[in-house]
């Protein structure tokens, strides 16, 4: 589960995305609006001057035509500089010669070394060539403070933008905010009190009424898992325990065969690992580690004597050796159920050869000499229902490796098993 502060990341960055979209937004529509102005305004004002232009280029070529005298005037609508020429005249500028009919925008420098903009309106006739210039500066000049008012128009609605959902974000995921701070309270109650009627019915509301009864489902889920635990615990440990005291009993009577002492050691050893398997069952339900010190030696000889009684006459010799002083702190059945479980999977899966213990300041070794296992057995046994390619025709669910993953993951124990190099596998069993 998410801590209380990952929570409040979460619900920030819910936050932040909110003021993220406003302000893109903002700034989004207010910088297509600029763009827009500045093209309507140069896209009109262009077509206006050159249409103007170029109207008047043809009107002063005419008049021109028709008055040849130097002394002739004709009147412009603006301040306009007029130039008329003969088509093969060299005094006509450089610049200006091959330029056909038209309206193009130039820049040049005036007496003071000014730079000056013009729209030059170039008129051509078979005996004549016109030109008009316009001086363009001071519209060029107000089009540039226009880009810097929209500009600072753009960041200006952009900050309002950020204000705006700043606050209405606040207002937004305040029910959200609310519903986490309730949803967070309701850890630890027996019986959680409805959040639901302190929302309105709105896609919260609809939200909490859904956690309500999630919550309600789940403390009836819990509760029977603890009267199952708590029934278990009292119910079951009881007849094991009559059981074995039983079998401890008739075990103390000389006169027993010996096939039917055989078989109540066999009785006796089973009540010890059911006993043992409830115990190490509940401490996982419950997540609580329990106390206790096991003398791990007597312990590996205890389980090597019961999987001896159970091989079935293969030819399998299991060995116990290492140090005979280590202790675990953690409860005997816990430690039995994990060692038991990786004793008895080399037993079940060893035809022939040797099982072999080995007790370390740490940790237990058990070798076998069975068939070994691939890579991608070696990587998924702790798997819960996963058996491995070479079981053959052993029987078992895949359960028990599953368990002792979960009793490691419990006590911050480690547990491994690998190929040999010569033959079989080596499960480790690390405490600590």
């Amino acid at each position: 589960m998410p801590t209380r502060l990952e929570s409040t990341r979460y619900r920030r960055r819910l936050r932040s995305r909110i003021i993220v979209s406003y302000l893109l937004l903002g700034f989004g529509l207010t910088a297509l609006f600029a763009l827009a102005t500045i093209y309507l305004r140069a896209r009109l004002e262009g077509s206006l001057v050159e249409s103007w232009l170029q109207s008047e280029a043809s009107n002063f070529v005419e008049f021109k035509r028709a008055n040849p005298q130097p002394d002739a005037h004709f009147t412009f609508t603006r301040q306009i500089e007029a130039f008329a020429y003969r088509p093969d005249r060299a005094s006509i500028p450089f610049a200006w010669r091959d330029l056909p009919r038209g309206v193009y925008d130039l820049e040049e420098y005036d007496a003071n070394g000014r730079l000056k903009k013009y729209k030059l309106a170039v008129q051509r006739a078979p005996d004549m060539v016109g030109y008009l210039r316009y001086d363009y500066t001071q519209e060029a000049l107000t089009q540039q403070q226009m880009l810097i008012a929209l500009a600072s128009t753009v960041f200006l609605f952009t900050g309002l933008a950020w204000l705006i959902g700043g606050w209405l974000s606040s207002r937004v995921i305040s029910p959200v905010t609310e519903l986490a701070r309730r949803v967070g309270d309701l850890s630890g109650r027996g019986s959680p009190e409805p959040i639901a009627p302190h929302f309105a019915a709105d896609e919260v509301g609809e939200l909490a009424l859904a956690l309500d009864d999630y919550a309600a489902r789940m403390t009836a889920l819990v509760k029977r898992d603890q009267e199952f635990n708590a029934d278990v615990s009292h119910e079951l440990r009881t007849p094991l325990a009559v059981i074995r005291g039983a079998a401890e009993l008739l075990l103390a009577n000389p006169d027993l065969p010996d096939k039917t002492r055989q078989r109540l050691a066999r009785i006796e050893r089973a009540t010890v690992q059911c006993t043992d398997l409830t115990t190490a069952l509940l401490l996982l339900s419950r997540n609580e580690r329990g106390s206790g010190q096991t003398d791990l030696y007597k312990l590996c000889m205890g389980l090597a004597e019961a999987n001896r009684a159970q091989l079935g006459g293969k030819p399998i010799a299991v060995f116990v050796e290492g140090r005979q002083d280590v202790v675990v702190a953690a409860p005997e059945a816990a430690v039995a159920v994990a060692v038991g479980n990786l004793l008895g999977n080399a037993c079940k899966y060893t035809q022939e050869g040797e099982v072999r213990v080995v007790v370390e300041a740490d940790r237990v070794r058990i070798a076998d000499t069975g068939p070994g296992l691939s890579d991608e057995d070696a990587a998924r046994l702790f798997e819960r229902g996963y058996r491995g390619s070479g079981v053959g025709g052993t029987s078992g669910g895949g359960i028990g490796l599953s368990i002792v993953r979960r009793l490691c993951d419990l006590y911050g124990w480690k547990v491994s098993i690998a190929p040999r190099q010569e033959l079989g596998a080596e499960a480790t069993l690390v405490f600590g």
